[in-house]
This record gives structure tokens, C-alpha cells and sequence, in this order.
């Protein structure tokens, strides 16, 4: 495997790319998907921790006003122009996410009066809250490297508008819809995501928890509504997947859940429990089925990454609350420790330049 100078200076070169490709650091036409850009603020803030140049950091409040800019406001081919949330122009730029954001989709949204197309639903425009809980947690970050509270606070409007959309059902039965029209007025896909509770539960208690380090100077709206409402759909939720994808976003949230831990969110542990229980029985599945034993044409980079990150996990639970914490919880983490080497059976291939163009302009889910 690379050394770890290795990795940032490849990790620098496939981000200088990312911005050359998507009209972010170029000429080129604007290529934002909200997906890809939350991840992409994400790997500029920890190049600029990593690096010590401030331009990384720069390049991630540029996206930011781009993505805001671009998937906060209708399609050029919409016949509804300005920001999706009908504010003006003035009050739009104040508080961008308060409509939402576009996924980046190729095709415009479905019309009320089109019947739903399974296949073709895939590459219509819309809002995913799962994408809109990768934003926010971008946001939340560009607060925490910056220092600047105002990225929190567009992230948790973007928590309320979005907690207030999705959700559907009364006390007797709570649940969601997956993905939304650009106005947030109907559903789309009307079956819920199976992690889009959780999703919303610990993004949502992320962002209050990051805002009481300001609780004077920008208030902002209460979360702690959502983060209730969300926790009562988690807690009747089987998290368990065998999906590559799904696996991957449980070891990262368990890794969040980690860091919240260490600041007082979370502190019981059952939450951490139910998600590692689960990421281990998923990964005894996957270490004997995986896709990245298929050729890298049959596979796709952004379904498999996310199991490649147990030890970030063990490093964030080594040095956090478990350490002096939970022998039980301490002992779940490390009884990861035999999937470690799905690191290096997934990553070297994707580092490969030809892999890499194959994988760009692939559509998301």
C-alpha cells in the first residue's frame, strides 16, 4: 500500500482534477451533484488540516457557494426560476438551503401528470434526503474547520425544511419518502430509504450538538423536534443490510456516532451498539459475496469505498470515549479488526487512472 505522503499527494491530484473537471477551478461548464460535492468539501477541509495550505479550504467554501448557488435554485430548463425555496433574491442569499437542494440530476424532474418510469426515475432531478444529510454534514464541517457559524445554521434550516418534507405519518406509525420533487410540494418515490431515519437522527443531533458552541450568535432553528422524531422511527428500524452501500454508510455513521460520544451526544451507547452489531453481521456477508470480487467493470467506486474506512473507525474509538468507556462497546469495534484488509482489496484497484475515468460521469443513487 502507499505511504501516507503517497496518499495525500494522490488524493491532492485527483481533487485538483475533480475541480478542473466540474467548472469549480476552470472555464468548463458547472457540473455540480450534490452527492459528489458534499463528499468533495469534505476531502478540501482535511487536505487543508493535512497540508497547512489554506487554499484547500477556500476551494471548499467556493463549492459551497456554488453547489448553493446551482442545485439551490431551479433547472435553466424549469420553466419556475429563482431559488427553490421562493425567496428573493436578496433574502435567497441569506438562507439557501431553506428550499432545499437539487440532487444534479441530468433529466428535469418528473411532471405531476407523467407516470413513474422505475428505471428512468434514476436519472431525474428531485431531492434525496439522503443526499441533503450528506450536505448538511458538509456544512457542519466547514463550520468546525472554519470557525464560521454560519455554515451550521444554513445546514440546520436545510434540517428543518427537509425533516418537515420527508416525513409522513402520525404517532401510531412515523415514516418517510425517499425522494421529493425540487419544490418539496410531492413525493416522488413514496418507499422510504432503510437508513434515511438514522441518516436524519444523527446528522440532525451532529448540528445542535456543533451549535451550542454558538447558542448567541446565530440562533437558528431547534432540531431537537427532528432529532426526537427520528429517534422513535430508529428505534422499531432492522439496520442490518448485506448492500455494499448501505454497510459502508453504517461504519461511517458508527465512526460519527463515535466523535458525538466523545461530546456528550449519544452517551449511553445503545445507538453505537445496534450500529456495529449490525455493520458485523453485513461484513461476515460481504467478506464471502463482496462485489469487489467481480472486475472493476462490474462494479462502482462510490458503493464499495465506504467499507474501506473500519480503521478510521477503530482509530476514532481507540482515542475517544470507548477507550476509558464500555469494555463491551471497545470489544464490538475490534471484533471488526478481520475486515481491515477490505482496505487494500478495494482501494489500489480505483486508484488506478483507468478505473477512474471509467467511473466518471456515473450516475449516483
Amino acid at each position: 500500500m502507499p505511504s501516507h505522503e503517497e496518499n495525500i499527494e494522490e488524493a491532492i491530484l485527483l481533487m485538483r482534477s475533480f475541480a478542473d473537471r466540474t467548472g469549480l477551478t476552470s472555464d468548463r461548464p458547472q457540473a455540480r451533484y450534490l452527492w459528489t460535492d458534499a463528499f468533495a468539501v469534505c476531502n478540501f477541509l482535511e487536505l487543508a488540516h493535512l497540508t497547512g495550505e489554506r487554499s484547500y479550504a477556500d476551494l471548499a467554501r467556493q463549492l459551497v457557494d456554488q453547489v448553493h448557488h446551482e442545485l439551490a435554485r431551479y433547472r435553466a430548463d424549469d420553466a419556475r426560476t429563482g431559488w427553490t425555496s421562493g425567496l428573493g433574491e436578496r433574502e435567497g442569499e441569506a438562507h439557501p438551503t431553506r428550499g432545499g437542494l437539487r440532487i444534479g440530476k441530468t433529466l428535469p424532474e418528473r411532471r405531476p401528470e407523467e407516470p413513474l418510469d422505475q428505471q428512468l426515475e434514476w436519472d431525474r432531478d428531485g431531492q434525496y434526503f439522503h443526499y441533503l444529510t450528506k450536505w448538511m454534514h458538509a456544512l457542519d464541517q466547514v463550520s468546525g474547520a472554519t470557525g464560521d457559524p454560519r455554515f451550521n445554521f444554513w445546514a440546520r434550516e436545510l434540517g428543518e425544511v427537509t425533516h418537515a418534507a420527508f416525513t409522513r405519518g402520525g404517532r401510531a406509525g412515523r415514516r418517510m419518502v425517499w425522494k421529493m420533487s425540487t419544490d418539496l410540494s410531492r413525493p416522488l418515490v413514496a418507499s422510504m430509504g432503510q437508513h434515511d431515519p438514522l441518516d436524519g437522527l444523527i446528522t440532525c443531533a451532529q448540528l445542535e450538538t456543533t451549535a451550542a458552541l454558538w447558542p448567541r450568535v446565530v440562533p437558528g432553528p431547534d432540531l431537537r423536534p427532528a432529532v426526537a422524531d427520528f429517534a422513535t422511527m430508529v428505534d422499531g428500524l432492522d439496520l442490518g443490510t448485506e448492500d455494499p452501500l448501505g454497510l459502508g454508510g453504517l461504519l461511517s455513521d458508527a465512526c460519527r456516532v463515535v466523535q458525538l460520544m466523545a461530546r456528550g451526544t449519544f452517551h449511553d451507547g445503545i445507538l453505537l451498539e445496534r450500529l456495529l452489531r449490525a455493520a458485523y453481521a453485513g461484513l461476515v456477508h460481504c467478506s464471502q459475496y463482496g462485489d469487489w470480487r467481480q472486475p472493476p467493470s462490474r462494479r462502482l467506486a462510490f458503493r464499495e469505498l465506504g467499507l474501506a474506512g473500519i480503521e478510521r473507525l477503530q482509530k476514532n474509538s481507540d482515542e475517544g470515549p470507548l477507550a476509558f468507556g464500555s469494555e463491551k462497546l471497545h470489544a464490538q469495534v475490534h471484533a471488526l479488526d478481520s475486515y481491515v484488509g477490505l482496505r487494500a482489496a478495494i482501494a489500489p484497484s480505483w486508484l488506478e487512472p483507468q478505473q477512474q475515468r471509467r467511473s466518471i460521469g456515473t450516475s449516483t443513487t
